[in-house]
């Protein structure tokens, strides 16, 4: 994993505080009728996220699933397995949560989800599968570890799928 960039970091970290007191601290100010009380939570989200990001960033592959699971939890709840839609995976979290675990809830994807995740067409990913750059789930879609490894691999080392991103 190559350590990231600052301005990746900082984009990162302002992504997860953003989602973060929208998801878990808005409502809780909005249960408490008050800022005072979310304010210190509010001020220690701003260390957290800073925290966060460098973990999701950084050389500790366990450390950044961990943290993956803890975020992806808290911010997105819910009773069925976690499956964002196609434009979430564009953003700085979503393409931090690929490189390091792929698709936290499938061990296949759509070609359409796949190539949200690459930021390439679905056309690409086809190509991709047919030049057998990604591999192609039985059941349909590609493996979330193909594309995970596509995405991990240095840029210079791949080949060009041919198509642009969107």
């Amino acid at each position: 994993m190559n350590h990231a960039s600052t301005a990746a970091h900082v984009e990162l970290a302002g992504e997860l505080l953003r989602l973060v007191e929208t998801r878990v601290v808005d409502p809780l100010e909005i249960l408490l009728e008050s800022d005072d009380q979310v304010r210190p939570i509010r001020e220690r989200l701003r260390i957290e996220a800073e925290v966060w990001a460098a973990q999701l960033l950084g050389p500790d592959d366990a450390l950044a699933v961990r943290t993956s699971a803890r975020l992806i939890a808290a911010a997105f709840p819910g009773d069925g397995p976690f499956d964002p839609p196609e434009a979430w995976w564009r953003s700085a979290f979503g393409q931090a949560v690929a490189r390091r675990v792929g698709h936290p809830g499938a061990v296949a994807v759509s070609y359409a989800t796949a190539a949200a995740m690459l930021g390439i067409t679905r056309q690409g990913v086809h190509d991709l599968v047919k030049r057998a750059k990604l591999v192609r789930h039985p059941d349909g879609g590609v493996t979330t570890e193909s594309v995970r490894a596509r995405l991990n691999q240095p840029k210079e080392q791949r080949a060009p799928s041919g198509h642009h991103p969107r």
